[in-house]
This record gives structure tokens, C-alpha cells and sequence, in this order.
């Protein structure tokens, strides 16, 4: 899949401008589109007021989103790129998921809201639903402050992690479209510990180097397409050790396939594209198996 048409969804307090402008790199994997989206909820304006939702603050927040995108789309068209625009009231997931529909965009970028615990579990499940019904990749910033800098562009050295399941073979496939911009790719394969119990040490050494033979053929496929490629196994939790990983590599995301689990089961019973949307410090790209794989 090329990444043609971006959707920039923000809300400015968690998304800004210099974490599009990190991901502009992206032309030189065929980006030529900028769609934002700014959506206000009726719901969550009101709680944030305390004092029920007002027509003249639907009106307010309008033009205050007007006034950035401009500033913001005159930037873009000194660059030569396409911008679209949609300020709309409703439910986050709904319009977000209609703007996909209706300009067919190749790359959703979203940021994770920093809430009180109570906003940041609605919030939060908000963005995960946006992932299992996306059939498009999901970009999900961490939050960042108005005054935050952003070190590097977040596709320059990402970190893949996979199970070697359908999802994962579409994630790398999806790698393999952005030669232009990865320069390198640490891929990682996280060994349950407890897959390891009562066995012997030689068992243990054996299935370390299964899998990293495992790994070493992912990292000749991204060779083959022109992308640098590391192999790492890591014994432990998933989630936890996907995320140190990502440190000690020094990576600028995390990109892993999903394949867009019942909501029960995301909610109770978690999973990994789950604790990268809600928990990761680092910039996390969810690729759907669903996803298109273009030309």
C-alpha cells in the first residue's frame, strides 16, 4: 500500500502541527494528501464545562479549529501538497470512520488523549475502536504539550514486532512499501516465558534459535526491498518487553499487525495493539490484516 492520502485527526490538545510536519517524509513514499479532521463531542464538551452543552461553544470551538487548519493547510500548500478539511459534532469513532470512507485515505495518524482516569478509559476505548474497525493503518501519537518536541521522524527506525501470523506478514508487506523512508527495521519476537517452564536448557537454546531463524527470513525479505533489518528475541511479558525493546534499539515507533479481535475480548482481556494504543510512550502503527495492499 502506498501512503497517498494521510487523515490527521486531532483535537489540539494532544496532536500539533510539528507531529504532522515528522511525518512528511512520507512523500517520499507517495504522500501528496493531508486530510484533518476535527471532531467536536457534544458529551464531552458539556462535562468539561459542567454546565450542559451550549450552541455558542460549538461555535467557538469551530472557528478556533478553522483558524489552525488554515495556518496549518498554507504551509502545506507552499509544499505542493492537497489539504482537506472536515470540523464536524459528533462521536469520535462514527466521523472518524466516515471521513475514511469518504476520502478513502491510506493512513490514519490520531494522538492517545492525557486524562484523568476516568476520561482517559472513554477516551482511550474511543481510539481502540477506531483501530478494530479501521480496515486502514492507525498512527497513535503519545501525547505531547503544546511546548513538545518531537526527536526524529517516527518511520526513520521503527521497531516490528511479530508473531509470525497473517497480521505480521501484512505489516511487513506494508514495510516493504516505505524503502523510501525506513532506514532501518528492528525486528522483534517475544518468547512467552512460560512456554520455557521444565524444560531443559538445550530446549531453551533451541527455541531461541528457531526463532531467530524465524526473524533472520523477515529480515531478508526487508533486505531484499531495500530496508535495513535487525533480528532480537526477548523472553518475557509481550507488551513489556515489546516496549523495552523499543528502548534499548532506540526505535521512533512500534509497528505491529492486529487483526481487529471481538471489542469484549480487546477490552477484557487486552492484547498487544491494545496496550500500544492505551500504555506505549512510543508512536505505535497498528496495521489491520484487512488492510489493502495496494500497488
Amino acid at each position: 500500500m502506498e501512503i497517498k492520502k494521510l487523515l490527521f485527526v486531532t483535537k489540539f490538545e494532544e496532536l500539533w502541527f510539528d507531529a504532522l510536519q515528522s511525518l512528511l517524509n512520507l512523500r517520499n513514499a507517495s504522500l501528496n494528501h493531508v486530510v484533518f479532521l476535527n471532531v467536536i463531542e457534544r458529551e464531552k464538551v458539556a462535562m468539561r464545562r459542567g454546565s450542559g452543552y451550549q450552541k455558542s461553544e460549538e461555535i467557538r470551538l469551530r472557528e478556533k479549529a478553522n483558524i489552525r487548519f488554515i495556518d496549518w493547510a498554507e504551509t502545506l500548500f507552499e509544499q505542493g501538497m492537497e489539504v482537506g478539511v472536515y470540523i464536524v459534532v459528533g462521536s469520535l469513532v462514527r466521523k472518524v470512520i466516515e471521513a475514511v470512507g469518504k476520502e478513502d485515505v491510506d493512513l490514519i495518524v490520531i494522538g492517545r488523549p492525557k486524562q484523568g482516569k476516568l476520561e482517559q478509559f472513554f477516551s482511550g476505548s474511543d481510539v481502540t475502536e477506531i483501530v478494530r474497525r479501521s480496515a486502514k493503518p492507525v498512527l497513535i501519537y503519545k501525547h505531547l504539550s503544546q511546548d513538545s518536541k518531537f526527536s526524529g521522524e517516527p518511520f526513520e527506525r521503527p521497531l516490528l514486532a511479530t508473531d509470525w501470523m497473517p497480521a505480521s506478514t501484512k505489516a511487513v508487506a506494508y514495510l516493504k512499501k516505505l524503502k523510501g523512508v525506513v532506514k532501518e527495521v528492528h525486528v522483534i519476537h517475544v518468547v512467552q516465558e512460560k512456554s520455557l517452564k521444565g524444560t531443559s536448557a538445550m530446549a531453551v537454546q533451541k527455541t531461541r534459535k528457531e526463532c531467530r531463524r524465524k526473524l533472520e527470513e523477515v529480515c531478508e525479505e526487508l533486505e531484499a526491498a531495500g530496508i535495513n533489518a535487525r533480528a532480537h528475541v526477548y523472553i518475557g511479558d509481550s507488551a513489556t518487553e515489546i516496549e523495552k525493546a523499543a528502548r534499548e534499539c532506540q526505535a521512533t515507533m512500534i509497528i505491529t499487525g492486529t487483526s481487529g479481535k471481538d471489542a469484549w475480548k480487546e477490552r477484557w482481556i487486552g492484547s498487544i495493539p491494545k496496550s500500544l494504543t492505551e500504555k506505549s510512550m512510543f508512536p505505535s502503527l497498528l496495521i489491520p490484516l484487512n488492510a489493502e495492499d495496494g500497488d
